[in-house]
């Protein structure tokens, strides 16, 4: 059976999920980050990209300081008002990210005003925190490459305490954080004013965050937000096991669907809002006929019953840097296996 088309009126429903903070996030968003950082599409292309997602039915965006894509997206919003795809900047959802350079004290509100600047856009829907750690910041300002040598400790305290000036400003009409476990999760709301609205986090049906999931709900964080649904296809940090993935190729040859199409399902129905990312036409219009049907238990047994791992786990990791292993970094909720590492249950 052919994967199904998806129809406009469809694609353009996409459900909402409420925030402790701003305006309902729409369930499904659109990626802009690319493994060349946008440097082989440029931003021509990814402004043509975002416009294809936006005329696809895409109203959440998802970028960051570090993708180099704000100033494509900036400009294809702009260009998708004029043309009167959308009403205003108003109906989009629009998440960019604090680069581990700009997460000191003193650096946090220039950072965003600079993304501001980039989008040129008031204000962004919600602003994150990248990654629980700092760098310390480059001699030559907008160098983004990891220098593991200048890894310090986040001043989570000072960090945080800006990120939530930026949401007192009107800035940000949310904050939240990128890829934080559950312990760094409970340092932070030990001092936190403004909790974070949401944790955008890694997952798929080989990293599917469990324990975390059920701590962000005990504790008011009323989401996780998924990325790389798909297990980072394509990316440098990860590999093509969910899309090879011979369960899931059996799964969707029986719902009729694309590979992609269960694994962003499979996501949704775990109540997260999910990132999806691609540049071909045709798969970002797949990538939102997620609706209208529905997993089994068996195909849902049956993902549950793979071998948990994920891509993003060393990067930070240095001998010299506050995680001296991947352990650290994950504060333990993570244990070595003998090919790849596992979320400990």
């Amino acid at each position: 059976m052919a994967p199904s088309p998806c129809g406009a009126d469809q694609m353009k429903a996409v459900p909402v999920a409420a925030l402790s903070l701003g305006k309902p996030m729409p369930r499904v968003g659109f990626g802009t980050s690319s493994a060349t950082l946008g440097q082989a599409e440029g931003r021509a292309g990814l402004t043509q990209a975002v416009l294809h997602a936006l005329d696809a039915g895409y109203r959440h965006f998802d970028t960051a300081s570090l993708y180099n894509a704000e100033a494509a997206l900036g400009d294809a919003v702009v260009e998708a008002v004029r043309a009167g795809t959308v009403a205003s900047r108003d109906d989009l959802y629009v998440t960019t990210k604090l680069w581990i350079t700009d997460a000191h004290p003193g650096r946090v509100l220039p950072a965003l005003q600079k993304s501001l600047r980039n989008l040129r856009m008031e204000y962004v829907d919600m602003f994150l925190i990248h990654f629980p750690v700092s760098m310390r910041p480059p001699a030559v300002e907008g160098t983004i490459a990891v220098v593991k040598d200048d890894l310090v400790e986040m001043d989570m305290k000072g960090v945080w305490g800006e990120m939530e000036e930026c949401h007192r400003r009107g800035l940000a009409w949310a904050i939240g954080v990128s890829n934080f476990s559950c312990k760094k999760l409970e340092y932070l709301l030990s001092f936190a004013k403004i909790p974070p609205a949401a944790n955008q986090v890694e997952v798929h049906p080989y990293c599917r965050q469990n324990k975390l999931r059920a701590f962000c709900r005990d504790k008011g964080i009323q989401r996780l937000c998924a990325y790389s649904p798909l297990g980072g296809k394509g990316t440098p940090w990860a590999n093509n096991s969910v899309m090879d993935c011979p369960v899931l190729k059996q799964i969707a040859r029986e719902r009729g669907k694309t590979v992609a199409q269960v694994c962003i399902r499979w996501v949704y129905e775990q109540g997260d809002c999910v990132i999806a990312k691609s540049f071909n036409r045709q798969r970002m219009r797949e990538n939102l006929d997620i609706f209208g049907w529905e997993l089994t238990d068996d195909d849902r047994r049956r993902i549950s019953s793979l071998p948990e791992s994920r891509g993003t786990y060393n990067f930070f990791v240095h001998e010299s840097g506050p995680y001296k292993t991947a352990e650290e970094f994950w504060d333990g909720e993570i244990v070595y296996g003998q090919s790849t590492y596992h979320i400990a249950s």
